[in-house]
């Protein structure tokens, strides 16, 4: 694993953290790469029941490294200055879409703390947490406005969930800077705190003590009925229901509730 990227399991909880802080955790092709790999290996761990998502030093991301890719640009003659970052394979995201949408993806709720600035893709990247905490003077922006262009880290479909279509066109078409608090006031954080990472890892003990097995059926069910029809949603919440009662974990939670004492839950298999 990249020194890009640090990452440490205590509980059932990875405190998963973007360790660029001279440069504000900026997205660089090589941070591309590690938030990627960070996500995906987490995905697999059964071992993990909630993830903390954080930046190292005075910001959560400054988005991309502008810097980098220009060198790149320069080095090719101009050919390839993306640095592959639109290449794709049979998933619908492509490798510049991958690292916010690999917390999406994730099976376990992820929780953002924001810090300092989450601008452009800093910003997509935190919209793939299923919840945000921010600083109430954190900066945030969808801000490649800027730079002549379009974000396209899946904010397409992250934001839509969020906020009305007018408000994120007027962010999108200004790159305009919110704090914390206007961002909560839109329904951009989930909520604010003065100390972001702390609230974000006590929300997460909170979470981790829960039955692992239904925190992961609750993500799929809201993940994949969100959007879907009626006849869709109704048939997965009923599927995923049946698939949890009875189950160890399950009974657990019955058990641990009429003793009145904190359940003891087995890790996915």
């Amino acid at each position: 694993m990249s020194d890009l990227i640090t990452i440490e399991k205590t509980n059932g909880i990875a405190d998963v953290r973007l360790n660029r802080p001279e440069k504000y955790n900026a997205l660089s092709p090589e941070m591309f790469q590690a938030i990627i790999d960070a996500g995906e290996t987490l995905a697999q761990a059964k071992d993990v029941r909630v993830v903390v998502l954080s930046g190292n030093g005075r910001g959560f991301c400054a988005g991309l490294d502008m810097g980098s890719f220009q060198g790149m640009a320069q080095r090719s003659g101009g050919d390839n200055a993306d640095g592959g970052l639109l290449k794709r394979d049979e998933r619908p995201e492509n490798h510049a879409q991958r690292p916010a949408y690999v917390w999406k993806r994730m099976p376990v709720p992820v929780i953002a703390a924001l810090h300092g600035v989450a601008y452009g893709g800093g910003l997509q990247v935190a919209l793939g947490a299923d919840i945000r905490i921010a600083a109430p003077d954190a900066k945030l922006s969808v801000m490649e406005i800027k730079w002549g262009l379009v974000p396209d880290m899946s904010l397409t479909q992250t934001l839509r969930n969020l906020l009305p279509l007018d408000v994120v066109k007027e962010l999108t078409f200004t790159g305009r800077v919110m704090n914390g608090m206007e961002a909560q006031e839109l329904g951009l954080v989930t909520r604010i705190a003065e100390e972001p990472l702390a609230a974000a890892m006590a929300l997460a003990e909170e979470i981790a003590g829960k039955s692992p097995d239904a925190i992961r059926a609750g993500k799929r069910l809201l993940e994949e009925a969100w959007h879907a029809d009626e006849s869709t949603g109704l048939a997965l919440e009923a599927s995923l229901q049946k698939s949890l009662i009875g189950t160890a974990n399950q009974v657990e939670a019955i058990k641990a509730n009429f003793e009145n004492r904190a359940a003891v839950y087995a890790d996915q298999e």
